[in-house]
C-alpha cells in the first residue's frame, strides 16, 4: 500500500473521531492553550544580546572573549558623545553629567570621562612635539604684556583695551602674537548674537589652537557608561538610556547655548535598532493583519470562515511558543522570526482546507460532515508531505554555525508540524460547529473559482508551454550571470535605519580618524613583544597609527620640561593662577575708546577683509553703546555681563588650564594613574595594542585588506571590523551549507514518497529557480544581502516547496488545455496564501530599518517570483514532461476540481 494511501486511511478515521467529539476536542484545545500560555508566559524569554549569535565557539569569537576578559571597560557600553558651540562648555557639561550619572546607580554600574583625568591636565604640554611646544614658548612670550594686562584687569575694558593696543600696534607694523582680523571676526560674531537674544559662548580654548598653542581641541567630549542590563525585556537598556535623557535636560542652562548629548556605542546602537524594529514591525504588522483579513474575506465570502482560519492560526501560534518555551527558552534576535514563517505558512494550511471545505459544500449540497471529512481526507496527504520537505529544507539551517538561524531553522520546522495538527484537528471541528457559509452563486455548469482571466491563463500556458521554457531558459542565463553581481554587505551599521541619532553619532565619530571606533586590537603577552609587535604594525600600508601603554611616555621629556620651565618663569607671577572676571564695572569707557582706535586705524588698512572686519566690528560696539544707553538698572548690569560673559566667559578657565601645564613632571611607566594604565595593561599582564586604519573601513575592499594585513602580522587581532568581517563570512558560509542540505535532502524525500524522478523535478525547478530570479533581482533593486534579508531564503523556499507539490499533484489530474487549472481549490488556496504571506512582509519594506526593509522586500519579490515559477512555468514544463492523462481514483470524488 502507498504513502498516500496510508495517509488516507489515518486521516479517514482521524476525522471520524473529531467530527463526532467536536465538544471534548474544542474543549481539551482551550485547556491546552491556557495551560501553554501560562507556560510560555513564565519560561520563555527574549534575549537580546547578538554577541554570541554567530559562530560561538570560533577563534574569532574567542579572540572576542578574551580581549573583553582582559579589557572590559569599555564593553557593553554606552558611548555619550557632547557637543556645543565652545569645548570649554562641552567640557563644563560633561563634568555635571558625568557626575549626575555617578549619582545614579540604579540604572549605571561605571561611569569614565576620558579628559577628566588630573594626569593630562598637568603633564598635557609634554605630548606635543617639542618643534610645536618651542612654537608655543615663542608665542608665550610675545603674548606676556597682554596676558599681563588682561590678569590685572580681567573686564571688558581690560579686553577692548587690549585690543585697542594690538590695533595701534599693527598699524606700526609691529608683530602681533594673534590674527587679530580673526579674533575680531569672533568677537563681532559674538555680539551680534548677544545682541539679538541669542546665547553664545566666545571659545578661548579654539583660539588658541588656531594659532598652534593646543592641538586636537574638539568640540566633543565623551563619556563611557555602563548600564544595567535586563535582557529579558525587548530593549534591556531602555531605562538606563531614559535616565541619560533626563540627566542632560537638567544640566542645561538657560543662559548658555544648548549642549546636544548623543547616545551612541554598540550598546546604544543595539537599543535604537531594537526599538525601531519594534516601532515598524508593530506598525507593519497591524496593516498586515488587516490586509490578511482583506483577504481571506475575498477567498472565502465568508466572515465565519476567516474567524476559523484566525483562531486555527491563534491556537498554532500559542502551542508554538510552549514548544519554543520547552527547546530554547530564549529566543534571540533571529530565531524570533519563527513566528512569522507559522504566520505565512500556517495560514496556507488553513486557506487550502477552507477553501476545499467550501468546494466540498457546493459539490454535496448541505451535507457538512461529508465535505469536511472529503476535505480532511483530500487536503492531508499533500498538507502532510509539504510539511515534511518544508522542514526538512529549514532543519538543515540546524547544524550550521549561526546560532540564531539554526534555532530558527527547529522553531520553524517543528512548528510546521504543530501548524499542520492544529488545522486538521481544531479547524474541522470549528467548522463542525460554525454555521455554514453563504452558497456561491454559480451559473449551470459552473464551477467554484472559475474566471475568464484564469481560464485564459490555463490554455495559456499549456498552448505555449515551449516558448514559456524557452524564454524561461534565456532568462535563467541571464539570471546566473547577474547573480554573480549580486552585493554583500554584512556591516551591521548599514542596516539600522540612518534617521537614528546612535546612527548619525556613530558615523560622525567614523569621520575622523582620531574618533573612529572601527579599530584593531592585539593583545601581547609581554613589553617586549608588544614593544616588537607595535613597531611590525605601525610600518603596515594600511595602518595609520598604533595606540598602547608606551605611548603615554613624551619622548625628549627633558628638553620639554626645560621649556616649559622657561615659558613659566616668562610669566613670572602670572603663571601662578589667571583672576575671575571683574563684575559692575562700566565697559563704556573702553568701547568709546576702542571706537576711535577703529576710526584711526581704518583709513590705514588696504586689505578688503581687514576692512570689512573694522566696520562691522565698529557696528556691533555702537549697537552695544545704543543698548546700554537705553537700559536702566539692574537690567544695564544684567546685559553687561552677559555681554562680558560671552565674551571673556571661558578665559580663566582656559588659562587656568594652560597655567596647570607648567606643573609637568617627567612621566614613567609607574607614574601612569590606575585609570589610564588599566586600559592597556590588563591585571593579567597582557599589553593591549590598538590599531587605526588609514583608510574608511566602510569600503569592503578597505576592511578586509586591513583585516588580512594585520592579522597576518597578528592572527589573534580583534575588536570591531574583525566582528563584522567574520561574522559575514560564519553567515555566508551557514548558508552555502544550509542550502545544499535542505535541497539535496528535500530532493531525496520526493524521489522517496513520489517515487518519480520526473515529479522531483518538476517541484524542485520552480524552488531553484524562483531563488535564482529573485537574487538576480537585488541587483536590479540595488539591494545587498545582508544579516536580515538573507533570513528570507528559507522562509522562501518552505513556500516554493509547498507550491511546488501542490501544483504537482494537480498536474497529474488535469493537463489538457480545454481544463482550467487554476480553478481548482488547491490552485486558489496557493494563490490566497502567497497573497497572505506578502501581506505578512510587505509592510516590512517601508520599515524606516534598512535590514528590515531590504527583508520585506526581497521576500516580496522572492513570491512574486515563486508564483511566476508555479503558475505559469510548471504548467508548461509539465505538458512537456508528463503524459496527458485523467486520473480518476474511487477514494476521490472529486478529481474534477482537485
Amino acid at each position: 500500500m502507498s504513502i498516500e494511501l496510508h495517509l488516507r486511511n489515518l486521516a479517514y478515521r482521524w476525522s471520524n473521531w473529531l467530527l463526532y467529539s467536536p465538544a471534548l476536542v474544542l474543549a481539551a484545545a482551550a485547556v491546552l492553550a491556557y495551560l501553554a500560555v501560562e507556560y510560555t508566559g513564565t519560561h520563555l524569554s527574549v534575549n537580546t544580546d547578538t554577541a554570541e549569535l554567530i559562530a560561538p565557539e570560533s577563534q574569532f569569537q574567542q579572540n572576542r572573549r578574551k580581549f573583553e576578559q582582559q579589557f572590559g571597560q569599555e564593553v557593553h557600553t554606552l558611548l555619550l558623545v557632547l557637543e556645543s558651540s565652545s569645548p570649554e562648555l562641552t567640557k563644563a557639561a560633561a563634568q555635571r553629567l558625568g557626575r549626575e550619572l555617578r549619582a545614579d546607580s540604579e540604572h549605571f554600574s561605571k561611569v569614565y570621562r576620558p579628559d577628566e583625568n588630573v594626569f593630562f591636565q598637568r603633564n598635557g604640554l609634554l605630548y606635543l612635539d617639542s618643534d610645536k611646544l618651542q612654537d608655543f614658548s615663542v608665542t608665550l612670550a610675545q603674548a606676556q604684556p597682554f596676558i599681563g594686562r588682561i590678569s590685572q584687569d580681567p573686564s571688558l575694558n581690560g579686553f577692548f583695551s587690549i585690543f585697542e593696543d594690538a590695533l595701534n600696534a599693527e598699524s606700526k607694523t609691529e608683530e602681533v602674537p594673534i590674527d587679530l582680523m580673526s579674533l575680531i571676526d569672533k568677537v563681532s560674531t559674538s555680539l551680534h548674537k548677544t545682541l539679538n537674544g541669542e546665547t553664545d559662548l566666545l571659545s578661548w580654548e579654539k583660539l588658541i589652537a588656531e594659532n598652534n598653542i593646543r592641538e586636537g581641541q574638539s568640540d566633543k567630549a565623551f563619556i563611557f557608561v555602563t548600564p544595567k542590563f535586563d535582557y529579558s525585556s525587548i530593549l534591556p537598556v531602555e531605562p538606563a538610556i531614559n535616565a541619560v535623557r533626563a540627566a542632560a535636560n537638567k544640566i542645561q542652562d538657560p543662559n548658555m547655548p544648548a549642549v546636544k548629548v548623543w547616545v551612541t556605542g554598540e550598546v546604544g546602537l543595539e537599543h535604537d535598532e531594537m526599538a525601531g524594529m519594534s516601532e515598524g514591525t508593530f506598525n507593519a504588522s497591524i496593516f498586515s493583519v488587516v490586509l490578511v483579513c482583506g483577504i481571506l474575506l475575498i477567498a472565502y465570502h465568508s466572515w465565519l470562515l476567516m474567524l476559523a482560519t484566525l483562531l486555527t492560526l491563534t491556537l498554532g501560534m500559542i502551542f508554538c511558543g510552549l514548544f519554543a518555551s520547552v527547546a530554547v527558552k530564549e529566543l534571540n534576535l533571529i530565531s524570533v522570526a519563527f513566528a512569522v514563517s507559522n504566520i505565512g505558512l500556517g495560514v496556507e494550511y488553513a486557506i487550502h482546507f477552507c477553501l476545499r471545505y467550501r468546494d466540498n459544500l457546493d459539490m454535496y449540497g448541505k451535507d457538512k460532515l461529508k465535505a469536511i471529512r472529503q476535505a480532511v481526507l483530500n487536503t492531508s496527504p499533500s498538507l502532510i508531505l509539504c510539511a515534511g520537505t518544508t522542514s526538512i529544507g529549514l532543519f538543515a539551517f540546524v547544524p550550521t554555525d549561526y546560532q540564531g538561524i539554526s534555532e530558527l531553522g527547529l522553531l520553524a520546522g517543528t512548528s510546521l508540524f504543530i501548524c499542520l495538527f492544529v488545522t486538521l484537528t481544531v479547524l474541522p471541528v470549528l467548522l463542525r460547529v460554525l454555521p455554514n457559509p453563504p452558497e456561491h452563486h454559480l451559473k449551470r455548469g459552473e464551477l467554484p473559482g472559475a474566471s475568464k482571466f484564469s481560464a485564459w491563463l490555463a490554455a495559456f500556458t499549456l498552448h505555449h508551454a515551449k516558448p514559456i521554457t524557452g524564454l524561461t531558459a534565456l532568462a535563467t542565463v541571464a539570471a546566473i550571470f547577474l547573480v554573480f553581481q549580486v552585493k554583500t554587505d554584512f556591516n551591521p551599521l548599514n542596516l539600522r535605519d540612518p534617521h537614528t541619532e546612535s546612527v548619525i553619532a556613530f558615523k560622525d565619530l567614523m569621520k575622523a580618524r582620531e574618533t573612529s571606533p572601527m579599530t584593531l586590537t592585539v593583545l601581547a603577552s609581554n613589553e617586549a613583544e608588544a614593544k616588537a609587535m607595535r613597531k611590525t604594525l605601525a610600518g603596515l600600508k594600511t595602518v595609520d597609527k598604533t595606540v598602547s601603554l608606551f605611548d603615554f611616555v613624551p619622548d625628549d621629556q627633558e628638553g620639554k620640561l626645560a621649556i616649559i620651565d622657561d615659558m613659566a618663569m616668562t610669566l613670572g607671577p602670572q603663571s601662578q593662577a589667571f583672576p575671575q572676571l571683574k563684575t559692575a564695572t562700566d565697559p563704556k569707557p573702553g568701547i568709546l575708546r576702542m571706537i576711535a582706535a577703529i576710526d584711526a586705524n581704518l583709513p590705514k588698512k588696504t586689505e578688503p577683509r581687514d576692512i570689512q572686519s573694522l566696520q562691522v566690528f565698529k557696528k556691533e560696539l555702537q549697537d552695544v553703546l545704543i543698548e546700554l544707553d537705553a537700559r536702566f538698572q539692574p537690567e544695564r548690569g544684567v546685559f553687561i555681563e552677559k555681554i562680558q560673559t560671552s565674551l571673556l566667559g571661558t578665559l580663566p578657565t582656559v588659562m587656568n588650564q594652560l597655567l596647570a601645564g607648567f606643573q609637568a613632571q617627567e612621566i614613567t611607566p609607574e607614574t601612569i594613574p590606575d585609570d589610564i594604565r588599566e586600559r592597556w595593561l590588563s591585571k593579567e599582564g597582557l599589553y593591549r595594542i590598538q590599531i587605526f586604519p588609514k583608510e574608511d573601513l566602510n569600503d569592503l575592499e578597505h576592511l578586509q585588506n586591513f583585516i588580512t594585513e594585520v592579522q597576518a602580522v597578528a592572527p589573534n587581532a580583534t575588536d570591531l571590523p574583525v566582528m563584522y568581517w567574520e561574522s559575514m563570512k560564519a553567515v555566508i558560509a551557514a548558508f552555502q551549507q544550509a542550502i545544499i542540505i535542505a535541497l539535496v535532502s528535500i530532493a531525496l524525500l520526493l524521489m522517496f514518497i513520489r517515487r518519480s524522478f520526473v515529479d522531483t523535478f518538476l517541484v524542485m525547478t520552480p524552488l531553484v529557480l524562483a531563488g535564482l530570479f529573485t537574487m538576480a533581482s537585488t541587483v536590479f533593486t540595488g539591494t545587498p544581502i545582508n544579516f536580515a534579508n538573507i533570513i528570507a531564503l528559507p522562509l522562501l523556499m518552505g513556500l516554493g516547496v509547498d507550491n511546488g507539490i501542490h501544483m504537482v499533484e494537480k498536474l497529474h489530474h488535469s493537463l489538457s488545455e480545454e481544463q482550467n487549472i487554476y480553478q481548482s481549490s488547491t490552485a486558489r488556496g496557493m494563490f490566497y496564501g502567497a497573497l497572505t504571506t506578502i501581506s505578512s512582509f510587505v509592510g516590512l519594506a517601508f520599515s524606516p530599518h534598512e535590514g528590515i526593509a531590504s527583508m520585506g522586500l526581497v521576500i516580496t519579490i522572492g513570491i512574486f517570483w515563486i508564483m511566476a515559477c508555479t503558475f505559469v512555468l510548471l504548467p508548461a514544463l509539465g505538458k512537456l514532461v508528463l503524459k496527458h492523462k485523467a486520473m480518476h481514483s474511487p477514494h476521490d470524488e472529486s478529481a474534477a476540481v482537485s
